[in-house]
């Protein structure tokens, strides 16, 4: 007899700034699945799409994805159809006593690199510590922030509206800040990457993130002077919808550049790698639209010979669907990783060997669906919110005409 699904409940995780609402979807023969809404999106993304799944079978995973994914946005808008899709894969897998990767065709390899953000310090002697604990810690990819923040206070480091706080400049996209780094604020960056790359070495890769709301020539301009340390990549430099101007940087500077997180849907990726915008695509699979979406951008990317790094922070729900997923792409990168610091991160699941992160990599787990199942006292625990996978039946009917098309 088919699998029906019955309920959708959530209970969200963690605390400020990074909170992870988990959904569980109900099935009559007592299978359930496991998702993850990205951190700091709301719940209730998960919950809307409740209605449109009561009573169909969670097998049918790339149908009900093209039923809902009309709900999802680029961003955290994203987050319930992804968190779906996550739970459909590990219902099928369960249902079918295959691990998730096993139903995208198989892995390419049996453990997935991670690489590990790292806060950044005013003092990059500081930073350089923390990067090489990360190294002692077996981790073997590094991730730094480089970020204007860093010049502030500095005078003739950067120009800027006079009046504009950096917290406002955040708030609007990078080209129209106004603010531009001068010569000096170059060679001040420059200066911080150097002493940074001194302590860890040349040879393990080490990529660049948030360097702030600056405007185009000065991304060109620093990334020209961020050269001689081979970064693994810059990211975000720009906002990734401005497909032109990713490829006006990415040609002038010779360090691979890179931008996804909070892209939505394949046709996006898709419209940077064709154009070449980018040298390196970084979706979230909780935002990119779930664990098959995310592999047919890897998929689609490997035609034009762009390689797939994956950004993720959350719980090790989400953890294990961008595992399975980096498993079974051929031209997966590394897996990012912002949670080697919290002790209790690895407790939240069980079902896989501890520690989750080993010498740098996950294993690919072989247990049936996503490979874990969730431990209710360190969850309770670690909850923000009362609710704990309680009835959510106000999300059991919702009257709408969906449909896009007449």
């Amino acid at each position: 007899m088919p699998l029906k699904i019955t309920d959708l409940r959530t209970v969200v995780v963690g605390s400020a700034p990074m909170t992870c609402p988990l959904i569980r979807i109900d099935t009559d023969q007592g299978i359930y699945g496991l998702g993850e809404v990205r951190d700091g999106a709301s719940q209730t993304y998960a919950l809307m799409l409740k209605s449109r799944l009561i009573g169909e079978n969670p097998c049918d995973v790339d149908r009900l994805f093209r039923k809902i994914k009309q709900f999802g946005f680029h961003g955290r808008q994203a987050g319930g159809v992804c968190a779906v899709e996550m739970a459909l894969w590990d219902i099928a897998g369960k249902a079918c006593g295959v691990p998730v990767y096993r139903l995208l065709g198989g892995k390419f390899r049996d453990a997935i690199r991670i690489y590990a953000d790292t806060d950044q310090s005013p003092d990059p002697k500081v930073t350089a510590q923390r990067l090489k604990a990360r190294m002692e810690q077996g981790i073997t990819f590094l991730k730094m922030d480089v970020g204007i923040g860093l010049l502030e206070g500095i005078p003739g480091a950067m120009t800027r509206p006079p009046g504009l706080t950096l917290r406002d400049a955040f708030q609007t996209q990078h080209m129209f800040t106004g603010i531009e780094l001068t010569e000096k604020g170059i060679a001040l960056l420059a200066d911080y990457v150097a002493e940074v790359r001194q302590a860890v070495g040349m040879e393990i890769p080490l990529a660049a993130d948030h360097f702030g709301h600056i405007g185009v020539n000065s991304c060109i301009r620093l990334g020209k002077a961020l050269e001689p340390y081979n970064l693994a990549w810059l990211e975000d430099l720009i906002p990734w919808q401005y497909t032109d101007l990713w490829k006006r940087i990415t040609d002038a500077v010779n360090l691979p550049t890179c931008t996804g997180e909070d892209i939505y849907l394949k046709e996006s990726f898709i419209e940077l790698c064709r154009s070449h915008a980018v040298d390196i695509i970084h979706p979230d699979l909780a935002t990119a639209g779930g664990i098959l979406e995310t592999k047919k951008i890897g998929d689609a990317a490997q035609d034009y010979g762009v390689p797939m790094a994956m950004h993720f922070a959350g719980t090790p729900v989400a953890c294990m669907a961008s595992v399975h997923c980096a498993a079974a792409t051929e031209n997966f990168l590394a897996l990012e990783h912002h949670s080697l610091d919290i002790p209790w991160w690895d407790g939240l699941v069980e079902g896989i060997e501890k520690p989750i992160v080993r010498d740098g990599f996950i294993r690919v787990p072989d247990a049936p669906g996503l490979g874990v199942t969730l431990n209710d006292e360190v969850v309770q625990i670690h909850r923000a919110e009362p609710n704990y996978f309680e009835p959510t039946p106000e999300w059991d009917r919702e009257r709408s005409w969906d449909r896009l098309w007449s």
